[in-house]
């Protein structure tokens, strides 16, 4: 069972396996609505079915539960049963290079106490670069049952992080780019800034320079520095809606730092009230 990582020759061993269900979620935040199946139509890996970011994997939005609400299990399972993965499936995701939202995917899976899930390392801009085979066949929907399950993967509500701010009782990490974070420049929220307290690690560097992962031993070390001694959990990742934060928690996990939690809702949700306080700089 792979649960972390798959390389491109790996995947590319396994394409057609009765047990595989690999998944495209492909994205572009300034082309939310066609890009990705766009993409995905104009080549996929073989047998790929494709997730749409907004209208697969995340929740009507209310305008005051963020960017990419989580769905409930029930949605969520519908589908995933529709993307072929039911129990004793080994699901394979990726996106165009670095993962950040083939993670939403992992995580998602795990939090519903699916574990066989890995990304595909270095995503379809490696897969290409490789020449590896390309298909436009989109198959049928899957009919597999999904079934959810409990599991250690939590997510954390808004309510329990505003509670923590006084206590600090949270090590907040915030995987936004550092202008983000700084509250220098905001393109997707009306307000810039942070959840005061919270610490920024850029899920940029859990990446080596050609896009794959990092080494288990460099990311526990890099993690390590930021986290301490503090117990992995009550380190709770966001981001700017709870997509990029899942390339931490992915990151922690192939450091072997396993057990930490995820704010969904993230700063989209945060600033949706503005009593909410916020924090700028570094």
């Amino acid at each position: 069972m792979l649960t972390t990582l798959i390389s491109t020759a790996d995947l590319a061993a396994r394409l057609g396996a009765p047990d595989l269900a690999i998944v495209d979620v492909r994205h572009e935040l300034s082309q939310p609505d066609a890009w990705g199946a766009e993409q995905y139509a104009a080549g996929h890996v073989p047998g790929a079915r494709f997730a749409h970011l907004d209208r697969d994997l995340s929740a009507p939005k209310t305008g005051r539960n963020g960017r990419h609400p989580l769905p409930t299990p029930e949605a969520c399972a519908a589908v995933f049963g529709r993307l072929g993965i039911g129990a004793g499936t080994q699901v394979v995701c990726y996106d165009q290079q670095p993962g950040m939202y083939a993670s939403r995917l992992w995580w998602m899976l795990r939090w519903l106490g699916h574990d066989a899930v890995a990304i595909l390392d270095g995503g379809w801009a490696r897969w290409i670069a490789e020449g590896r085979p390309v298909a436009t066949a989109v198959p049928p929907p899957g009919k597999a049952t999904f079934t959810p399950r409990a599991s250690a993967a939590g997510a954390v509500a808004v309510e329990a992080v505003a509670a923590s701010l006084p206590s600090r009782s949270l090590l907040l990490l915030d995987a936004r780019a550092p202008e983000r974070f700084r509250g220098e420049t905001e393109p997707l929220d009306p307000v810039a800034g942070h959840i005061p307290g919270a610490t920024n690690r850029p899920y940029a560097q859990n990446l080596n320079p050609d896009g794959t992962f990092k080494s288990a031993t460099t990311l526990r070390a890099e993690f390590g520095a930021l986290i301490g001694d503090r117990p992995l959990g009550t380190v709770v990742h966001q981001c700017g809606s709870g997509v990029t934060a899942c390339h931490n928690l992915l990151a922690m996990e192939i450091a072997g730092l396993a057990g930490t939690k995820l704010y969904p809702g993230s700063w989209s949700e945060w600033v949706a009230d503005r009593t909410r306080p916020v924090a700028t700089g570094s």
